[in-house]
């Protein structure tokens, strides 16, 4: 499919042709799938029309929650802001009246990213400080991955999970038991963050100077209570404590 769309890089960005694909990409994050969405970057493509550069591609203007039509309507608005002024964390955390809790917990946790500049012969370990050890559960029995491996391993079970319509049939609605499966999803992609921080620090002072996405996670977690403030070892919030715990972790 990314073949078809080759005759199209002149005329837009990776992050179109990301999308046309359905690997939908953002400033600070990934949109995972979704059937309708090609009818709404059809229309995108339409209305920006051809030749579009970088720049005109992302002058369209912003619009109220309420018109946002769609089944996307969350993760659209949720986007938006981050586009708009991705270090105004408050905004971006802060859910339209009325918005089911669930839902925008979901689709939060649908805007992702991932970590380059990481070689299994360098980090043969999914470590954060010397003291963090983690166990990867994408296998049968929890065991020691490369830490890019793990993020893999990590960002294709939370796609997995997020996509799954056992869990997540609706993006209306969802159900209790299915938000309660959000906070091991949390706890292991902040594991990303954290290596990243302590082994690539040069990485990620560049991506998150670009995007916030550490700081939004950070308090994304701590405003829903989704992970313990003790595993929070990335200290990037100035309310975080300066010593953090550790151990060996495989949830």
């Amino acid at each position: 499919l990314a073949k078809a769309f080759q005759k199209f890089l002149p005329m837009f960005d990776r992050v179109l042709v990301e999308r046309l694909a359905a690997e939908t990409v953002t400033k600070g994050g990934i949109m995972l799938p979704e059937k309708s969405q090609g009818k709404v970057l059809q229309a995108t493509v339409v209305a920006v029309g051809p030749g579009a550069t970088n720049k005109d591609f992302y002058n369209w203007s912003d619009e109220s929650f309420e018109e946002m039509d769609s089944t996307l309507a969350v993760q659209q608005y949720i986007q938006q802001n981050i586009r708009s002024d991705c270090s105004n964390i408050e905004k971006i955390m802060e859910p339209p009246e009325g918005q089911d809790e669930g839902v925008w917990k979901y689709e939060h946790l649908s805007v992702l990213f991932t970590v380059n500049g990481c070689h299994p012969d360098s980090c043969t370990q999914m470590t954060a400080t010397e003291q963090w050890l983690f166990l990867c559960a994408a296998h049968k029995t929890p065991k020691e991955c490369p830490a890019i491996d793990y993020t893999r391993h990590t960002l294709d079970g939370a796609a997995c999970l997020l996509n799954s319509n056992k869990y997540f049939p609706s993006r209306v609605s969802i159900k209790e038991s299915s938000v309660a499966k959000l906070g091991s999803v949390c706890r292991r992609i902040y594991r990303i963050f954290s290596h990243a921080f302590f082994h690539h620090r040069q990485i990620f002072d560049a991506y998150e100077n670009d995007t916030f996405l550490c700081h939004r996670f950070t308090r994304f977690v701590m405003k829903y209570n989704l992970m313990s403030k003790d595993n929070l070892i990335v200290p990037i919030l100035e309310d975080e404590g300066k010593n953090p715990s550790s151990g060996e972790s495989e949830a």
